[in-house]
């Protein structure tokens, strides 16, 4: 059966004519797009001084350190406060005022301490107590307090002592009240629902939850208790992840040895998994059947700190296994409507097999990609925390009345007290508010955050397109190469790395350029829906649904459009704007192909990494849960255990995915070369074919699968007037 499309439609291109002198990615090559690499050069530029500029500029102390009323650290090694680690609020009911939505402050005196109370004290059973009242007591205090000679009235006048301690408790570095809730649901405050707040009126521990609620310490609490986890677990998640990664490699290698074996082994193993995690889910599901609280709905539970409550009551096993049996049936009806399809991409794969073996490097690429992204990222973090900690210590006049005028105004600590607002508002105190400033760097701070997040797209979508350019090339020698392996360069790699890197920046970085601009309008757009959720103007969230929906699309359609564009880029060596357009030719011309094989080879690749991902999360789940007996003991104690468990479910999808994605740009790369074959030869002894014959009867094939096709012409029409669209 003649294989090549008869009268392509004139409007995607001639196509491509016999040239006896092609013998695949052309070495004879120019610099393309010079301009944009010379922006891109100078943008980079632009962000080391950014980075040096917060370097210089930003304390990422105030990150780790609390600050008191004065903008001092708490226990920063070197100073006179190392020893006072914890911050220790005067009236920590205070903290229950608006005024800290605003401010991010209590607006009470604030001290470094070297230990939390622990009991419930009153300053005037201090003063009338035993020395050791005393000394106990003046610990928190103001330094250079004389407490034994100084009246109560005096030391709460002058606000140099707090009215009471209450036992509490270290968190986050603050000392924060010990809360706990006795049987019907009653606080308590170190065992006491009430208590005296030193100036002779009682205080239920209820108002005290409100004012440690409102500093968002149940959200901090998570947070401790998941850094907790991955301090005690961070061996055994790095373990996960190097079985992970071991997984994948055996995978990988016999997939190049037993191509068709390991698919449809894959393919069973993916529908048994699944299968075994229904099957797990309604176990959990059923056992928990009339146990007290089980029949607790997840709506009339709400938000619950500790997340293994929902493991507790039936609704959630019985959400997950839904969403199992749902994810297993799409997966067979998918397979039972591709079989014909299937069975063409397994031999697509199987070549693949036998380019990845002839090019073994590129198995281990991907750990450039990675580490090369991991530079990006941390650059990225790094001088995000440097940005958002540059500010100057802040100032505000706090009064305990409400009726003085300058309340909330800048203030500074230094000559506050000979100020005019000391002598009109005298319990009015000048304390550290937050960390700003008017500066004309900080004025522009926002700006400089906006081009650190979008110089971290181009710069990730850069070190990606470098990988698949360098892929690409590499395949594609393989593939015109007419005796294979004789005719296959040396160092593949090596050289395609080394063309994409002198000849083609600019390129890469204008294909990354459109991307990242896409990418950062959906995150403007993201940043618009958060804060729009309490808005009641319907309209306007429709339409900005509508945007995160279009601008979803249109990335995924320039992903696509750039990776065959970045493949036509390494065989011919054009710039990005006509390799793009090439590429979108050629697969316009070959559209019931790529319906056919290309993103069915996608589909069964993305098995396999659901296959290792499941894998390792299975048995992750049984050790850090300790449900293995023989390694029980070695299990780690956690507050959480779906926190390693989840880390080392997402670190092997990734690990997966850099394997895999060999893979998927080896399939793509040959498929293109095979529709270029396709047009520059007839299979003739003076225009023979470069493809293998096993391959050439194969994918002749492709014409026989007519019905599926005419299933998918709505999809085939679709993808003609996005891409089209876009062009």
């Amino acid at each position: 059966m003649e294989l090549e499309e008869k009268n392509p439609d004139p409007k995607y291109g001639e196509s491509r004519k016999f040239d006896p002198n092609f013998k695949g990615p052309i070495y004879n090559r120019s610099c393309t797009d010079i301009l944009c690499c010379i922006v891109f050069i100078f943008a980079l530029l632009g962000y080391f001084a950014v980075g040096i500029l917060a370097w210089s500029q930003g304390d990422p102390r105030k990150v780790i350190y609390p600050t008191d009323s004065r903008g001092q650290f708490c226990g920063q090694a070197g100073t006179r406060l190392e020893k006072k680690p914890l911050l220790f609020y005067f009236n920590i009911l205070k903290c229950a005022s608006p005024l800290v939505l605003l401010e991010f402050q209590c607006p009470t005196t604030q001290l470094c301490v070297d230990s939390c109370p622990d009991r419930h004290l009153t300053l005037v059973k201090a003063k009338l107590g035993s020395k050791e009242d005393h000394e106990y007591y003046k610990r928190y205090c103001k330094e250079g307090v004389d407490f034994s000679q100084l009246v109560g009235i005096s030391l709460l006048r002058d606000g140099l002592c707090p009215a009471m301690l209450m036992p509490s408790k270290a968190f986050t570095r603050r000392c924060l009240p010990a809360l706990g809730t006795m049987k019907g649901g009653v606080v308590v405050v170190g065992n006491e629902t009430t208590f005296d707040d030193g100036q002779g009126v009682s205080i239920n521990a209820s108002d005290v939850l409100e004012a440690k609620s409102n500093l968002a310490v149940e959200a901090r609490q998570v947070a401790m208790r998941i850094f907790e986890d991955y301090t005690q677990s961070w061996h055994w998640i790095l373990l996960g992840l190097v079985i992970a990664m071991v997984v994948s490699l055996i995978f990988i290698v016999l997939l190049r040895f037993l191509a068709g074996v390991m698919v449809w082994v894959m393919i069973v193993l993916v529908i048994l998994v699944i299968g075994y995690g229904i099957f797990h889910c309604y176990m959990e599901f059923a056992s928990l059947k009339g146990q007290p609280g089980s029949d607790v709905t997840i709506r009339d539970l709400g938000l619950q700190t500790d997340f293994s409550i929902y493991l507790q009551i039936r609704q959630t096993w019985l959400a997950f296994m839904i969403i199992l049996a749902i994810v297993e049936f799409i997966i067979i009806l998918l397979l039972i409507f591709l079989r014909k399809r299937i069975l063409i991409a397994i031999a697509l794969i199987k070549e693949a097999s036998r380019a990845v073996g002839h090019v073994m490097s590129s198995l281990f690429y991907p750990l450039l990609t990675f580490a090369l992204l991991s530079v990006v990222i941390a650059y990225w973090a790094i001088t995000a925390v440097f940005l958002s900690t540059s500010n100057e210590q802040v100032y505000k006049v706090f009064n305990k009345t409400d009726d003085c005028p300058f309340a909330l105004e800048t203030c500074d600590p230094k000559t506050f007290n000979s100020s005019n607002i000391s002598a009109q508002c005298p319990d009015a105190e000048c304390l550290f508010s937050f960390y700003g400033g008017e500066t004309v760097y900080h004025k522009y701070l926002i700006l400089f955050q906006f081009y650190n997040v979008f110089l971290f797209f181009w710069c990730a979508n850069f070190v990606t397109a470098l990988g698949q350019v360098t892929l690409s090339g590499a395949f594609a020698s393989y593939y015109w190469a007419f005796k294979k392996p004789d005719d296959i360069p040396a160092y593949p790699i090596f050289s395609s790395l080394g063309r994409a890197l002198r000849y083609h920046t600019g390129s890469l970085a204008f294909g990354s350029l459109i991307l990242s601009l896409v990418q950062v309008i959906r995150v403007l757009l993201e940043y618009l829906d958060h804060k729009l959720k309490g808005a009641q103007n319907k309209a306007a969230k429709f339409f900005l649904k509508c945007m995160k929906c279009c601008f979803w699309c249109l990335e995924k359609c320039i992903k696509f459009l750039n990776r065959n564009a970045y493949i036509m880029i390494a065989i011919y060596g054009k710039n990005f704007c006509s390799s793009a357009r090439d590429a979108f030719f050629l697969l316009m011309r070959n559209i019931i192909r790529v319906a056919v094989l290309d993103k069915v080879t996608d589909f069964l690749l993305f098995l396999g990494k659901l296959l290792i991902v499941g894998i390792v999360g299975i048995f992750s789940f049984f050790f850090f849960s300790g449900r293995i007996k023989a390694v029980e003991e070695a299990a780690p104690s956690l507050n959480y255990y779906w926190v390693p468990i989840l880390t080392v479910v997402v670190g092997s999808y990734l690990i997966a995915h850099g394997f895999f994605s060999v893979y998927a740009m080896c399939v793509d790369t040959l498929f293109l070369c095979f529709c270029e074959d396709l047009e520059r030869n007839d299979g003739s002894s003076e225009r023979p074919y470069f493809m293998s014959a096993k391959l050439h009867k194969i994918l002749s094939k492709t014409k026989m699968v007519k019905s599926p096709v005419h299933l998918c012409s709505l999809e085939i029409k679709f993808i003609k007037t996005a891409l089209l669209c876009w062009l």
